[in-house]
């Protein structure tokens, strides 16, 4: 059934309360506390702590055996907004630019009204997770033991989407979100005077062959068939006060994606061949270190077919294709534990462009009730009462 008018006012002001008090990864401590007295008031059992502020709440309803686990974000970005709305971010320099703040309310609203109305036959998890945006969250709430503790069959992840309207919802098989690493190399020759360079060994002009080079991984030796990015997204060498100067290091860093492991493996193998490559051609040394972040979202088919019955019973739009994105979110830390299904719910249109991790960027309010339609429906579509 729709939420009431009364209900969906509820979850609006706090959608509006939680974007204007935007907290970083393992800071969340005030979401977190209102996100736990809202799960206690509707008599959900309430876990604090995983992921130093991560908040699980857990609802049981029969006696059927099985478990699941529904799990939305809570952390903001560090970066200002400019939205200019009533309930902009009240702290400079933190903002809710990526609609974790809707997340959490979309997600808080189907546990009330699980809560109060049932019709599922079994367990469901609620998953408050801390510090998505690049601080390991998920890995963090792993390591504390949150399957040991909490087990389950199936885990259910859901991102917002601007471009698909807020009644539209993607659910799609396979690949969804890439696997998101960082690299380094440091080349290290020998300073000399800029207008000797014969006397030295110069790692800048290394590090430009191998900006040069990387693009040859994607374009030469990955599968044209598998995607994939290299990106250099920082260089470092030199000092612009002292132009007359070769220096003895260049650093160069970035970024690789994939969503295979086996193309993960090859992006690290072949940024190092290339790195040694490069500093051998011209007598210096590389140091270079690859460091994996989250691995790939891919969808179970057998999650997935569970989550699109559940997004056509509840929303009028399904997509049933839909482009991956080259981001990264560490709800696969949980999904590749067990079967998982990640969906795209529309945020409307980009007003003037702004996207995710834009400074003018808001949650639409109007997915909320499509958004907690489509939670209550999965629960009720995998613990079939």
């Amino acid at each position: 059934m729709p939420l009431s008018p009364a209900a969906l006012s509820r979850l609006v002001a706090l959608r509006h309360d939680l974007h204007a008090h935007p907290e970083l990864g393992f800071e969340e401590t005030r979401t977190a506390d209102l996100v736990a007295a809202v799960l206690q008031e509707a008599g959900i059992t309430t876990h604090r702590g995983l992921g130093v502020t991560g908040v699980v709440g857990t609802l049981t309803r029969g006696n059927g055996p099985g478990r699941i686990a529904l799990r939305a974000d809570m952390d903001a970005l560090a970066m200002p907004e400019l939205t200019g709305l009533p309930h902009a971010s009240r702290t400079p320099g933190r903002m809710h630019a990526c609609g974790h703040d809707g997340h959490t309310v979309m997600l808080l609203g189907a546990a009330l009204e699980l809560a109060r109305d049932g019709g599922f036959d079994g367990t469901v998890h609620f998953i408050l997770q801390p510090a998505e945006e690049g601080r390991g969250g998920a890995a963090r709430m792993v390591a504390d033991g949150f399957f040991q503790r909490f087990p389950v069959d199936r885990v259910y992840g859901l991102h917002n989407m601007p471009g698909l309207d807020p009644d539209e919802i993607a659910v799609v098989e396979g690949p969804q979100l890439a696997s998101s690493d960082r690299w380094e190399v440091v080349f290290t020759g020998e300073g000399t005077h800029g207008a000797k360079p014969h006397l030295g060994r110069d790692p800048i002009t290394a590090a430009g062959a191998f900006l040069s080079a990387i693009h040859s991984i994607v374009a030469r030796v990955v599968d044209p068939l598998a995607p994939a990015v290299v990106s250099a997204c920082a260089l470092e060498a030199g000092d612009f006060a002292a132009l007359n100067v070769i220096p003895d290091t260049a650093r160069v860093g970035g970024t690789a994606r994939a969503y295979a492991p086996e193309v993960r493996d090859q992006l690290e193998a072949e940024l190092d061949r290339i790195a040694r490559g490069i500093a051998a051609t011209y007598g210096l040394t590389a140091a270079f270190s690859y460091r994996r972040g989250v691995p790939p979202v891919v969808n179970d088919p057998g999650a997935t077919a569970i989550a699109l019955g559940a997004a056509r019973a509840a929303l009028p739009k399904v997509r049933t294709a839909f482009p991956p994105s080259t981001a990264g979110d560490d709800f696969a830390v949980f999904s590749q534990e067990v079967p998982g299904c990640y969906v795209w719910l529309g945020n409307g249109p980009a007003v003037e462009g702004a996207l995710h991790h834009n400074t003018r960027y808001d949650f639409n309010d109007a997915a909320i009730a499509p958004g907690v339609a489509y939670w209550c429906a999965l629960v009720r579509a995998d613990l079939r009462a």
